[in-house]
């Protein structure tokens, strides 16, 4: 039988409102079962919808705080960027107190996530450490060819191609400019189970660092708004690589009608922390 649940829906890398990429939070998600957590992120229509949970004993034995489950109206994701932020957002508002204070600590699909308040000077709320990546290395020139042809653009504009894959199943290309990702028009069709972020750079007096684009229709969702897990793996690859500075700013959602900002930042020890601004927009509850 249904109950009432708190829920949440919150705009993630939103630094106006309504401006960035809205995810659904339903608290308190114990009893529901896969099924009913796959129908109802289907019924929201978001690119992703979560659910909070008490962490497990192996969890908990790792300081996290909550468990999340996260759903694309197709299917479940083991990690996503703007789900963790806007959860974690929204927990902290809900009264969820950290086991330390400063740092929350989720568990999801790829393990334990850690997060901390971003860079207040820039905007940014909440920002997660980069996950490591579960698959990286070349792109076959096979599986590129179909890539770029599907993406429409020139071979000789893409300038790297790697697998940054921290749970979506990202395949990552650097494009030669900004005004080159802003001018693709993909074949959805021709992507088909292909999840594919670009980035290019803007000019030094542009609106951000880089420019980025997700495409992954496998998830139903065509073009993501603003994307933190792309934007992680772009760090981890190309601050790695140092083609990145250790600290840029991406603007994301530009072709579909939105505005996202996205602030990496490094420490010193290399990690890699993607944050941005998180706004509660719907509060209230939800039967199920």
């Amino acid at each position: 039988m249904d109950r009432t649940r708190a829920f949440d829906q919150v705009d993630v890398f939103a630094p106006a409102p309504l401006a960035g990429n809205p995810v659904a939070v339903v608290h308190d998600a114990d009893g529901l079962d896969d099924r009913r957590m796959q129908a109802f992120a289907r019924w929201t229509n978001l690119s992703e919808t979560t659910f909070v949970l008490p962490p497990s004993e192996e969890g908990r034995a790792g300081g996290a705080d909550y468990r999340l489950r996260i759903f694309t109206p197709a299917q479940e994701l083991p990690f996503a960027g703007h789900p963790t932020l806007g959860s974690a957002h929204a927990w902290l508002e809900r009264g969820g107190r950290p086991a330390v204070e400063g740092r929350v600590v989720q568990e999801c699909g790829v393990g334990l996530v850690e997060l901390r308040r971003g860079p207040a000077d820039e905007g940014a709320s909440l920002a997660f450490r980069a996950p490591g990546l579960l698959r990286e290395g070349p792109v076959d020139d096979g599986l590129l060819a179909r890539v770029v042809a599907a993406l429409g653009v020139e071979p000789e504009r893409v300038l790297r191609a790697a697998w940054i894959d921290n749970g979506p199943g990202w395949i990552g290309l650097q494009l030669d400019s900004a005004a080159t990702v802003l001018a693709l028009e993909p074949d959805f069709a021709a992507l088909g189970d292909l999840d594919v972020g670009v980035l290019g750079a803007h000019p030094a007096d542009g609106p951000a660092d880089v420019e980025v684009r997700a495409f992954c229709p496998e998830y139903a969702v065509p073009e993501d708004p603003v994307t933190g897990s792309l934007n992680a793996g772009f760090a981890v690859w190309l601050c790695g690589e140092g083609v990145l500075p250790p600290a840029w700013t991406a603007r994301q959602g530009t072709a579909i009608g939105r505005h996202g900002r996205v602030q990496v930042t490094s420490d010193s020890d290399g990690s890699r922390w993607v944050g941005g601004p998180c706004r509660t927009v719907v509060s209230g509850v939800v039967a199920l």
